[in-house]
């Protein structure tokens, strides 16, 4: 058994509370990693005020990274002292998604996040937040949440692969499947979205807009590739198809998860283009289309989730972008935290400040 601190959310709506925790001890498929960073993502914020649903008391926070520290009696692909990704939507392998080619729709990736994780001063049970508990000290995970990490990648960049950028890069390249020449819209631009104005400049887009409220990311977005920044407004669509020659972009892709940012993503993309929706809305947050434009526009809407990737792919595939300079994730933290001031980086978050704040141990 061990001891480690975690920010634990007892209510959804309620406060955050650093407190002490007592880690289970390992099972045979188990890891317990000590962690080094992770990155204070959308979803969590969701999570805590109960746009997404889940059990509590709960340690939240999912985009982590740090070093093994103790395996399970089963485990033979990891060892003591490896620096490791966390994986918080792990694929089975044998369910029929895993097995034809959608390793991120797994039937079985959730059962991590239903277990008891761990237990509080008072004896009351603590949930890992989606499997991965990452807003704590140290955290025990299946070992098939963890992908192991070269050394010479620093933890604090290593940690925003485990969600934003793997989102964001993954959605760009797997679900929209973004061509050279291409236009881009981006909707929304917290860590997922700029890492998919990453994406779509990678891919060799030639338009890139991006669209937030927070004028002070627009330096930032064109930094990282964006040819446009535009404010969000009743006219946002007929603004990008404006810019991209009348007819609306190739590809829309929302990272917010709201009605009316898909509506306008919608109605930004060209006829026979495609909107890609990132962003985690609310079940109760309802959207709709009228019978004749569906077939009219002959448009594609679909959903992308983290990023229709399988990370053991994918992983790689980003370290090498990474290294030679093409990805660059340091430029997506705005601000380095301590456990105990994830709070303000949901406060942030809520106001639309920065793009990724990342909680370094």
């Amino acid at each position: 058994m061990h001891t480690t601190l975690g920010a634990v959310l007892r209510a959804p709506g309620g406060p955050l509370s650093v407190e002490e925790i007592t880690l289970p001890g390992l099972g045979p498929d188990d890891v317990r990693v000590r962690m080094a960073a992770t990155g204070v993502c959308h979803s969590d914020l969701s999570l805590a005020d109960g746009t997404l649903a889940h059990a509590v008391p709960v340690v939240l926070g999912h985009e982590g990274a740090g070093h093994v520290a103790e395996v399970g009696g089963a485990v033979t692909d990891l060892s003591v002292g490896d620096a490791v990704l966390l994986n918080w939507n792990p694929p089975c392998r044998t369910c029929w998604h895993c097995v034809n080619g959608e390793p991120y729709l797994c039937a079985n990736a959730a059962e991590a996040s239903r277990r008891v994780w761990g237990t509080l001063a008072d004896g009351t049970p603590v949930h890992p937040g989606l499997g991965v508990a990452a807003f704590s000290q140290e955290t025990v995970v299946p070992a098939a949440s963890c992908l192991v990490v070269p050394d010479d990648v620093p933890p604090a960049q290593a940690a925003l692969l485990g969600c934003a950028v793997l989102t964001g890069v993954g959605a760009v390249r797997n679900a929209a499947g973004v061509r050279p020449g291409e236009s881009v819209a981006v909707i929304g631009l917290g860590g997922v979205g700029l890492s998919v104005v990453q994406g779509a400049r990678i891919a060799g887009a030639s338009t890139i807009i991006a669209v937030d409220p927070a004028a002070e990311k627009e330096e930032l977005a064109r930094s990282m590739g964006a040819t446009h920044f535009l404010a969000p407004g009743d006219d946002l669509s007929r603004r990008i198809r404006a810019i991209a020659d009348g007819r609306g972009v190739d590809h829309a892709i929302e990272c917010v998860g709201r009605a009316a940012t898909i509506r306008a993503a919608w109605s930004a993309t060209r006829r026979g283009g495609k909107a890609t929706v990132v962003g985690f809305g609310a079940a109760t947050d309802e959207l709709s289309f009228n019978a004749l434009e569906i077939t009219h526009f002959a448009r594609a809407l679909q959903g992308s989730l983290y990023g229709s990737s399988d990370p053991a792919v994918e992983v790689p595939e980003l370290l090498r972008l990474y290294r030679e300079g093409e990805l660059d994730l340091s430029a997506l933290v705005t601000r380095t935290i301590g456990l105990h001031e994830v709070e303000e980086a949901f406060a942030d978050m809520r106001s639309g400040r920065g793009a990724r704040s990342l909680v370094l141990f």
